[in-house]
């Protein structure tokens, strides 16, 4: 029976943080479970590839509930499933957030976790290749770098962004959000640069550091109130249980948290006695609080054969295991505009992600000519869900419902973000390089059509959070040290503690939330600077 001080569920983007630094102490044993494998496919190492990782092994292949507000469609929101987690499938973009973001939590309750608070942590995590500065710091393990080969559409956005009324802006992880501005990535000499590369890999030869890959969790094994270990399954498929002398630490996610929480008999009494779960510790906020980014695809054919569309050439096949350069490079996502889509919005309320290709259904549905995407991206979404069991088998997917525009500012910062997608792409020089609207397309032109384009084809760009939220209310389910309220031995650190979705994509925030977690765990957080 393998047993270690700290357990650490998931080897994702928080999980490999905390194995990394829990295990910097040699007199302690940390074991690490993962549910997928390694992380060897060319479709994770080739940066542009990441869609290809799709409805694979290397994704949990995850979908909402039918949405009510979205026509009743199924929204699909995949999850990284093997070592890196998400990092190791996500399109790579580092952004912080705003710093109003960690305030706001602080407010609601997540005492320690304020700008001041967390801002060190990004610090300690990154190594900018653009050198140290005010807000970056070199020496981290997560390497962030500029976009390597971008194709010429993306200078071509930022100007037309710019003649439309939209900044210039050098840093959108500076003291100034708003405006458009090139992409940085997570990337080292043109490959992905997962938390796996990072965190995980430099230390798993540390003798105190076990990972265990192809285990699957089944649930936290608890005596009374408090956290002994957990039992998985095994590659063979034998069951194990895994002791932690210390503390169990969950960092499976925002949908896989709560899950396992649940199946642990821990959230919400009615709900668990409705599926079958033993209920172990009533805590009704277990599953609640769920939001996610939804975005719109705007496409425009290009007149220029400036795009990702022939990526997969033999010579940029070649350009890439060469030199690690071309377009086999590009996050696809290169570059951004975070914009106001009203006045009196404390911070950008909409983030357009600028693709020099066609993407639409998640990479799925092609397109034979050149083409470029303008994404609006809600990042201050209202609408709020939940997840659920969807049986007491811990291998079923759980329910997942995030009410994507069941609020109606929500759909009315989408239309607004479809107007300004279209006024970026008429303004020069990316009028001249486009040929026609594909979507909308011409038929949506009054605000009501834009809305029933909205519904029927927003989907969620893949940054669930606030599941198992901070707070010192009745409903928060871990307390500003990230203990699960009610227990001992037992914490969450992942995307499933931020009481709010940050403005921008959400792998670096996670990690931050990781390294302040294993300093929280270590007893060494004082005045928000870490040691």
């Amino acid at each position: 029976m393998p047993s270690a001080d700290y357990v650490i569920v998931g080897a994702g983007s928080a999980g490999c943080v905390l194995a990394n630094r829990l295990s910097e102490d040699p007199s302690v044993r940390v074991l690490l479970l993962e549910a997928g494998g390694k992380d060897r496919s060319p479709n994770i190492k080739i940066p542009a590839a990441f869609p290809k990782q799709f409805h694979t092994k290397l994704d949990w292949g995850l979908s909402t509930e039918p949405q009510p507000h979205c026509d009743g469609r199924s929204l699909f929101s995949p999850r990284g499933k093997g070592l890196g987690g998400s990092s190791s499938m996500n399109a790579m973009l580092y952004v912080r957030g705003r710093p109003l973001d960690y305030d706001l939590w602080e407010k609601q309750g997540a005492e320690g976790w304020g700008w001041d608070d967390v801002r060190p942590y990004f610090l300690k995590a990154e190594h900018n290749e653009r050198g140290a500065s005010e807000h970056h710091a070199v020496g981290g393990p997560l390497n962030v770098a500029n976009t390597r080969s971008p194709r010429k559409l993306t200078p071509m956005f930022l100007e037309a962004a710019e003649a439309s009324g939209i900044p210039r802006v050098a840093d959108y992880n500076g003291p100034e959000q708003d405006g458009a501005s090139w992409a940085q990535v997570t990337q080292k000499n043109g490959l992905r640069f997962s938390v796996a590369d990072a965190y995980l890999k430099p230390v798993a030869k540390r003798p105190n550091l076990e990972i265990v890959t192809h285990a699957q969790v089944l649930r936290v094994e608890l005596e009374g109130n408090r956290a002994t270990g957990v039992r998985y399954r095994d590659k063979k498929g034998k069951e194990q249980v895994a002791s932690a002398s210390r503390e169990v630490v969950l960092a499976a996610g925002a949908y896989g948290s709560p899950q396992l929480l649940m199946l642990s008999g821990i959230g919400p009494a009615d709900h668990l006695q409705e599926v079958g779960v033993n209920v172990a510790h009533e805590l009704d906020g277990v599953g609640d609080n769920l939001h996610d980014h939804p975005f719109l695809v705007c496409i425009f054919e290009s007149l220029l054969a400036a795009s990702l569309l022939d990526a997969e050439h033999p010579k940029y096949l070649a350009e890439f295991a060469l030199r690690r350069t071309g377009p086999l490079t590009s996050s696809v996502g290169e570059a951004f505009a975070f914009v106001r889509t009203k006045p009196g919005l404390p911070a950008p309320d909409v983030q357009f992600h600028f693709a020099p290709a066609f993407f639409s259904r998640h990479g799925e549905e092609t397109h034979d000519k050149h083409a470029y995407t303008v994404g609006p991206t809600l990042v201050s979404p209202k609408s709020r869900g939940w997840v659920k069991l969807a049986s007491a088998d811990p291998t079923a997917a759980p329910r997942i419902n995030p009410n994507v525009l069941s609020d109606p500012d929500d759909l009315a910062a989408m239309v607004e973000g479809v107007k300004i997608a279209r006024r970026i792409a008429a303004c020069e020089p990316l009028k001249s390089a486009t040929a026609r609207e594909i979507y909308p397309g011409p038929e949506a032109v009054s605000d009501s059509e834009i809305e029933a384009d909205v519904r029927r084809r927003v989907e969620l760009i893949y940054h669930p959070v606030g599941t198992c939220r901070i707070g010192v209310d009745d409903r928060a389910v871990v307390d500003p040290e990230l203990r699960v309220r009610g227990t001992r031995g037992l914490r969450v650190a992942d995307a499933s503690v931020f009481p709010l979705i940050p403005g921008g994509n959400t792998n670096a925030p996670t990690i931050m939330v990781a390294e302040r977690a294993a300093d929280l765990i270590r007893g060494r957080v004082g005045a928000g600077v870490p040691a």
